[in-house]
């Protein structure tokens, strides 16, 4: 049997299989099923900051609700359900999840201000998270906004959390940087223990009809594991003590066999548990084993990075090669 153990933002992982943010990692019981069916860890539905100020406002709206009545018309009032305010809810997942399961818990964050980063990473943090993974899920449409202002923005928030927070952090980054590996540098040098490659944004469409502009989440398609699989075959020479995680178009455990070699650490699965339900993440797994057995592979720490542009000695040679290779094909 093959051994699946490997290391990721400085954690133990039993497999490399990883059941990214979704609607499956938002309750107990699923998340404890997905540890069964071997998960490696499991990553939290993203904490959203304007869910929170949503929720505050309502809680005020709900607390003023009859204030300037007559003191005796109170007791009428129905009793305010409190739990659903702020990140209660979300923190109490936290902490359930870290007390139940025995693989690592990383907390997802989306924050929307500075204050909001790193207030709600330590909230996180504090109730129990092994890490933290900030969900860099921003569309920059300031035409006065220039990359350099997008990237220094960025990089000081992410500051004022590593600041803040003691536990490992990994950002989830956009494939629209104009520089992707000097600004995963730059992170490293902050001190990020870890990249998510990549951020899928939500894509809208046009009812021609209705005319209504339609924002429906589509689930990864297989063609989308290429991007990420380019980029962690770049970065994984360059930034060889820093975690990689591949997510998009990940369904089988031939893609992540490709994420391994290419130079991941972990693979994130999502899309392909919500078609399949979680138990398909254990026949990734046996995929994965499979594979490994046959090309007679001990360890998936011996097959991370065989086939990243480490290969070559230079990565602009190794890029270059493969445009050329692929147009050249008749």
């Amino acid at each position: 049997m093959p051994d699946l153990h490997c290391r990721y933002l400085g954690l133990d992982l039993t497999s490399p299989i990883v059941a990214s943010a979704s609607p499956l990692t938002g309750h107990l019981q699923d998340l404890m099923a997905l540890e069964d069916l071997g998960a490696g860890a499991v990553v939290l539905p993203s904490l959203f900051e304007e869910e929170i100020e949503a929720d505050a406002i309502n809680l005020t709206e709900r607390l003023e609700a009859g204030s300037e009545s007559f003191a005796e018309a109170t007791g009428f009032l129905p009793v305010k359900d409190l739990s659903f305010a702020g990140p209660a809810a979300h923190l109490k997942l936290v902490a359930a999840a870290r007390n139940s399961l025995d693989i690592p818990v990383i907390a997802s964050l989306n924050g929307m201000t500075d204050g909001g980063w790193v207030r709600y990473a330590a909230m996180l943090a504090d109730a129990g998270a092994n890490a933290v993974e900030l969900n860099l899920y921003s569309v920059e449409s300031d035409a006065k906004r220039s990359a350099s202002d997008v990237e220094t923005d960025y990089l000081r928030l992410i500051e004022h959390v590593r600041w803040r927070v003691d536990v490992p952090l990994s950002v989830k980054l956009s494939p629209y940087f104009s520089s992707t590996a000097h600004f995963a540098r730059r992170l490293f040098d902050l001190g990020i223990d870890g990249l998510v490659l990549f951020n899928r944004f939500v894509q809208p469409d046009i009812d021609i009809e209705t005319f209504d502009v339609n924002t429906r989440v589509e689930l990864s398609a297989p063609q989308e594991l290429r991007l990420p699989l380019r980029w962690i075959g770049l970065l994984r020479p360059t930034l060889p003590e820093m975690s990689l995680a591949l997510s998009s178009g990940v369904r089988t455990g031939t893609d992540v066999v490709k994420g391994l070699l290419a130079g991941a650490d972990v693979v994130m699965l999502a899309s392909e548990l919500i078609r399949n339900g979680p138990q398909r993440l254990a026949g990734v797994r046996a995929e994965l084993v499979n594979w490994m057995v046959a090309h007679e592979y001990d360890s998936v720490v011996q097959m991370r990075g065989s086939l990243s542009s480490d290969s070559a000695r230079d990565a602009r040679a190794y890029e270059r090669s493969q445009y050329v290779r692929a147009i050249s094909r008749r």
